[in-house]
Order: C-alpha cells, then structure tokens, then sequence
C-alpha cells in the first residue's frame, strides 16, 4: 500500500488543488473536510465547496479561539454557505479554567487538556461521519511530521487524507485568495499547540 501510496502522490505533485480534490472524490468514498479557522482555511474550504458545494465540514471548536478567529468563521461559513457540523468539548472552557487551566506544554496534564479540547471533539466528529476521505489543509514545512507525509496520505484509522495544498506557499497562497476574494485572518490561537511548529495530535 506505502507503494501505491507513492505512485498516487507523484502522479498528483503536478496537479491543481482541485484537480487533486476531484481525484479523491472520484474514489467514490464518503468525504469531509475539517477545519479550525486558521491562516489560510479559506483555500481549502473554497477549493473544497467548488468542487462540492454540499461537503459536510467538521469544525472542532476547542472554544479558545480569539474573537478575530470567531467573527472570520461567521464570514466564511456565510461567504461560502458551509455546511458545518459544529464539535465543542464536553466541559466548558469556563469550567476548565478553574479545574485545569491551560497546562504549559512541558506540564504532563497538557495532553490532558489536549484531549479534552480537541482529540475527543475531533474523535466524536470522525465516529459520526465516518469518512473515508478526509481534506484538510496540511503543508509541507509547517511540522517535522507533516513534512514526512504529503498530498496523500493514510491515518492510523485507515481514513485516506487529502491535503490538495500540500507544497503551496504561503505566497501561493495569498494569491489564491486573492484571486477569489477569499478573506483571511492571521490572528489565531491554538491552545494544544501554542508553538506553530509543535504537532497537536490529531494527525500524528
């Protein structure tokens, strides 16, 4: 299968996002695509909703996210009529910043603010769907693991992930969105990661 998986992504390297987004679609298995809202999700839910306008889009909301981060979702979800199934954790950010806080990321009781924020959302969100295709909009160069995969790629559940802007960058990236009109917003925080290059565990 790693062969297989090597033939598919040098037969994909040349192709357009949504030439690639096609392909995976033409697989005939059920898709999703998942988001957080941050720097540059525009691309990826545009490219997707192009393509399919009706693809269900998972949001896990670890509910720490910045007011900018919120008002850019209400906008997109609006720009590009999203059909968003909205995860949040079973205990309030309220409550868990009494009990818990947010652990530092060298404090051992981070990965348990992890799961409970954005692993056992995102788990929920994945059993009830029960995709086997998954966009998401990984890139090259963002973590050490994500440059060890590329456009195609498989998890640990078998769900076949699909990243259509794996070698885009960021410059690419602001054209894209220009090109379409699509807004963005670089003001983000992701608790479980606090580091950009630190892996938060949904795709390792």
């Amino acid at each position: 299968m790693e062969q297989d998986i090597q033939e598919i992504n040098k037969a994909l390297r040349e192709k357009t996002p949504k030439e690639i987004i096609l392909w995976a679609l033409a697989q005939g298995e059920k898709a999703v695509v998942t988001t957080n809202f941050r720097p540059y999700e525009g691309a990826i839910l545009h490219a997707c909703t192009q393509v399919k306008s009706d693809i269900e889009v998972i949001w896990c909301d670890t509910g720490y996210n910045t007011p900018n981060t919120y008002k850019h979702a209400e906008t997109l979800i609006k720009q590009l009529a999203l059909q968003i199934d909205l995860y949040v954790p079973k205990q309030t950010s309220a409550h868990r910043d009494i009990v818990l806080g947010i652990p530092d990321v060298t404090d051992e009781k981070h990965q348990l603010f992890t799961e409970q924020v954005k692993l056992e959302p995102f788990k929920r969100a994945m059993e009830f769907h029960k995709p086997n295709i998954w966009f998401t909009n990984l890139r090259k160069g963002q973590t050490a693991f994500r440059d060890s995969i590329d456009i195609v790629s498989y998890g640990k559940d078998g769900v076949l992930k699909v990243s259509p802007f794996y070698h885009w960058s960021d410059v690419e990236l602001d054209n894209y969105l220009e090109l379409y009109q699509i807004p963005n917003e670089f003001n983000y925080f992701d608790p479980t990661k606090v580091l950009e290059n630190r892996e938060c565990g949904l795709h390792s």
